[in-house]
């Protein structure tokens, strides 16, 4: 090996080992700074229904940090019809520089996936399958997302809150704002779901896909 050879192969090792570190602190400070999400969160991410406030545990770091930046922007937690949205927004706010949000992204995405209990009922996963195949395109087979076109995992998310989402794209709440491209994306497909009927199909075939651990106790 030439002495360059050497040099950037030690290059490579200290560029890690200073990743290692500065990750972990980052996700010690987004711990610290996520004692306030918990509140509605859950100190899991495991969410609550009573508060509008969907699972988050697992969720890929990238997506968390995108949707933060959003409520903090507004083009997320503006529109009036969206209750949970405006609670959030505001919430978000409280992280004061790119850093405090990139520390809770990172947190947010080290705790373990819990697996959502199923609360819809009614809804056909058979036919919800056949009205699945648009969504695959971003979301995938198996609804683990897709980082390169901004699409979130869905297999792990709460069946009402995947509902509410869907609604507010199809009404409008959401998708409609400037600079929240990939909302602009999801809009027109949940346009393709004739009716609540429709997305209660669609969804209990998306809860088919879970790939996450049972809650501790179930």
């Amino acid at each position: 090996m030439t002495g360059s050879k050497r040099l950037a192969a030690l290059l490579l090792v200290l560029a890690a080992a200073a990743a290692g570190p500065a990750r972990a602190g980052d996700a010690a400070r987004g711990k610290q700074l996520y004692q306030l999400c918990n509140q509605c969160h859950g100190e899991r991410g495991e969410g609550n229904q009573l508060a509008l406030a969907p699972a988050i545990a697992g969720l890929p770091e990238w997506y968390v940090l995108n949707q933060l930046k959003g409520f903090r922007a507004g083009y997320r937690g503006q529109h009036f019809d969206d209750i949970p949205g405006m609670r959030m927004r505001p919430m978000a706010r409280t992280l004061r520089s790119d850093a405090d949000v990139e520390a809770v992204a990172t947190f947010v995405a080290s705790l373990p996936a819990v697996k959502p209990e199923t609360t819809l009922q009614g809804g056909d996963a058979a036919r919800g399958q056949a009205l699945y195949a648009p969504c695959i395109a971003c979301h995938g087979v198996d609804g683990a997302g897709n980082q390169a076109l901004g699409s979130p995992p869905i297999h792990q998310e709460n069946d009402w809150y995947l509902l509410t989402q869907l609604q507010h794209f199809k009404a409008g709440v959401r998708g409609t704002r400037p600079g929240d491209t990939n909302g602009a994306l999801m809009r027109p497909m949940s346009m393709t779901l004739a009716d609540e009927q429709a997305m209660k199909d669609v969804i209990a075939y998306i809860v088919t896909l879970s790939k996450a651990p049972q809650q501790a106790g179930n």
